[in-house]
């Protein structure tokens, strides 16, 4: 049986908090834009700020919210919408669908049959879709932070293309995202157990250290970061 893992008041918080982060999610959007077709649908949506951006550029969009209090607050945000259908959705399921693609960010750490909610996702998406997926990386960055929101695992280039793989995806593209910002998190979280919440340092960051490192990272990819990005097709 699925089930929501963490402290979904720690989690609404964080991504209140994270939400502030314009620098990080624009480029983020950005990631997944060319690999969304005319009809995706987002796996976990949280507080609706991914599925805003990405809709301005689509004709119809799909968010999805497990958690019941956050399912409301997502209907009420995204009601004035009329491209955006919102509605409730917990990996893995058996659903079938013919979506152009699944993205979820930031949401598979969460689930700890990893493999179910990837079959889940395919399953989703029509033949030769995408299925798009950020996750945190580095299983020694794992922090009280981690635990707090309920993330039983971080990822590496390999073990998230493991998965992927295991579900029956064929992986098409996959790197890691903001080098400094794995360092700033380790040092934050785990040296300092801080929660990722809005203030100063979320502000500097993003404003200051993030756009240098967007541009160094689109020049070449760092060996590692705070992120696993990628991308993988269904069976055509």
């Amino acid at each position: 049986m699925a089930e929501i893992t963490g402290d979904q008041r720690v989690q609404s918080e964080v991504l209140e908090g994270l939400a502030t982060a314009v620098n990080h999610r624009r480029w983020f959007v950005e990631l997944a834009l060319p690999y969304l077709g005319d009809n995706p649908i987002e796996i976990g949506s949280g507080l609706g700020d991914y599925a805003l951006e990405w809709a301005e550029h689509l004709p119809r969009f799909t968010a999805t919210e497990a958690d019941p209090d956050r399912l409301v607050s997502l209907k009420e945000r995204l009601a004035e919408q009329p491209s955006i259908e919102v509605r409730q959705m917990l990996l893995p399921h058996s659903e079938q669908g013919d979506y152009s693609a699944a993205v979820s960010y930031n949401v598979l750490e969460h689930i700890e049959d990893h493999v179910g909610a990837l079959s889940s996702m395919r399953q989703l998406v029509r033949p030769g879709g995408a299925v798009i997926i950020i996750v945190p990386a580095f299983q020694f960055a794992m922090s009280p932070a981690d635990i707090a929101t309920g993330h039983v695992r971080r990822y590496t280039k390999k073990t998230l293309s493991a998965a992927m793989t295991e579900a029956g995806l064929r992986v098409e593209k996959i790197h890691y995202a903001n080098a400094l910002g794995l360092i700033g998190y380790f040092m934050a979280t785990k040296v300092f157990r801080l929660m990722p919440k809005e203030g100063p340092m979320v502000k500097v960051y993003d404003t200051l250290v993030l756009p240098a490192t967007k541009a160094a990272e689109q020049l070449a990819r760092p060996p590692f970061g705070q992120s696993v990005f990628a991308v993988a097709r269904t069976p055509s």
